[in-house]
């Protein structure tokens, strides 16, 4: 059994919690549902400025009266608001203390938007034109190689309707809360680019593409369903649209995780379920987690403890791999400053079966940020793929040993290669210290107004700064010691 729904089931034996479940909400036809619309507002689109403030404290009261049930002392408050960047970040906390196994969330299945509903309400709508728009819309992004995006692509059409259908829409409460102004690397201007160490430029300009393959498969639907005025307008409502989606949906059968093994890509969600779940959405990423998400056979969602929480805690879920912050920056545009270690940033290796097989992954390569230690990956696919790489017989040798679990093998080869692969690391090291360097000496003399995701740019530059500084400081008096040794 899913560990998650086991512990669903035993929490609500162990308190007989059934007024805690999320109580069903009445459907009116096919897809759409029936939420209850806050009198607070009159006509016309939400403002997306960039500097338009979110409104919560409405949405806050919409989520109660659509069926969101909470525990005691649970609240929306804003996470960073004397932070230079991202001061509209809304988080939630807890004002009591809840023991591992508390119920925390439920969420209404008829709230959440899902792809899959997403999906069957927006072919009826085309199909009921007689266009098949919508069909012709994911065959653009399969010609263009994006398949396991469509899911999302689903939810994103559902809030370009939403966002279309203006006061109208049963959602406008939660559109109203959302970010206007986002940090990640689809909101960067082409200077802020040109400040992006490459592991992050590479993961930006992923996003980059999977954004403009969104916009050109947009362009099949027909304007009936998505005015042309709403789905040209490429540099404002397509992109916020986008990263709405992209900073929020779950995928449909893991507690928040997002990527691969690695936090890399788009992962498990090869056509996979996709749900972005009001209220839920707002539980925001830490490296030590407070909470899981998990969903019962109506397709509520139900959101319990994992650990003891103390009162004035943020609950935080995981949105993937801890150890590649530069994904989180990319993707969901936030420096994830409590992260341990980061991915050593080895990018010239061309990755082949047996690396991968030796340790040549993201989530493996690490370097420590606070002690600098170097984990044995790094050691171990230097060698083999750098300094070995001529030497055909012991790197046959090394991959044997590793296969077979022989670390007397391995350690003796690398004792013997030592001085060569810690020069080599050692080098990269020192690179990519002045590459950081310049890159961010870039930006001196820039308007911030002009180009808001510097700030944050910087900081994450000189976070992984710090961290490649002390490696340096472990690195440097090794290679000193081996050149001593090589000249006596």
């Amino acid at each position: 059994m899913n560990p998650l729904l086991f512990l669903a089931s035993a929490v609500a034996a162990l308190h007989g919690v059934t007024a805690f479940a999320p109580s069903a909400m009445h459907s009116q036809g096919g897809a759409s549902v029936s939420l209850h619309m806050s009198d607070a507002y009159g006509g016309g689109y939400v403002d997306i400025n960039e500097r338009a403030p979110r409104s919560v404290a409405p949405f806050d009261e919409w989520t109660t009266t659509c069926g969101v049930q909470r525990s005691e002392g649970l609240r929306l408050f804003p996470t960073n608001p004397e932070d230079q960047y991202n001061q509209d970040d809304i988080s939630v906390m807890t004002d009591v203390d809840l023991p591992a196994g508390s119920p925390v969330l439920g969420v209404p299945a008829g709230m959440i938007l899902s792809s899959t509903n997403s999906q069957m309400e927006l072919e009826a709508i085309s199909d009921s034109l007689g266009d098949g728009g919508v069909k012709s819309a994911v065959d653009v992004l399969s010609r263009l190689g994006a398949g396991e995006t469509v899911p999302k692509f689903y939810l994103f059409l559902k809030v370009l309707l939403e966002y279309s259908r203006g006061a109208e829409s049963a959602y406008y409460p939660w559109l109203d809360s959302m970010p206007r102004l986002f940090y990640n690397s689809v909101s960067m201007t082409d200077f802020c680019y040109e400040c992006l160490p490459p592991l992050v430029f590479s993961l930006s300009r992923r996003e980059r593409v999977k954004f403009d393959n969104f916009y050109d498969a947009l362009q099949k639907i027909d304007s009936q369903i998505i005015p042309d005025s709403i789905k040209t307008n490429k540099d404002t409502i397509i992109k916020w649209a986008f990263n709405i989606v992209h900073t929020r949906a779950f995928s449909g059968d893991k507690s928040g995780m997002s990527g691969d093994g690695n936090g890399i890509g788009e992962g498990g969600t090869m056509g996979e379920e996709q749900r972005i779940v009001p209220m839920a959405d707002m539980l925001n990423h830490g490296t030590e987690t407070d909470v899981a998400v998990s969903y019962d056979e109506e397709g509520n969602c139900n959101v319990y403890t994992i650990r003891d929480v103390p009162a004035g805690s943020p609950l935080r879920i995981s949105y993937g791999c801890p150890t590649n912050p530069s994904e989180f920056f990319a993707t969901y545009g936030f420096l994830d400053e409590t992260s341990p270690a980061t991915f050593c940033k080895i990018m010239n290796i061309q990755p082949t079966e047996e690396l991968k097989t030796i340790g040549l992954d993201f989530s493996r390569m690490l370097f420590f940020k606070d002690t600098g230690d170097i984990t044995p990956e790094v050691w171990d696919v230097l060698l083999y793929s750098k300094v070995l790489a001529n030497d055909l017989q012991t790197k046959n040798a090394f991959y044997e040993a590793h296969v077979n679990g022989d670390e007397a093998t391995k350690a003796a080869i690398h004792e013997q290669y030592m001085e060569q692969t810690s020069k080599a690391l050692k080098q990269h090291v020192d690179t990519f210290l002045t590459q950081l360097d310049a890159l961010s000496a870039k930006s001196e003399g820039k308007n911030w107004e002009e180009h808001p995701r510097l700030p944050l740019i910087l900081r994450h530059n000189e976070f992984v700064k710090s961290t490649f500084l002390n490696v340096k400081a472990t690195l440097d008096p090794m290679v000193e010691q081996y050149m001593y040794e090589a000249a006596y």
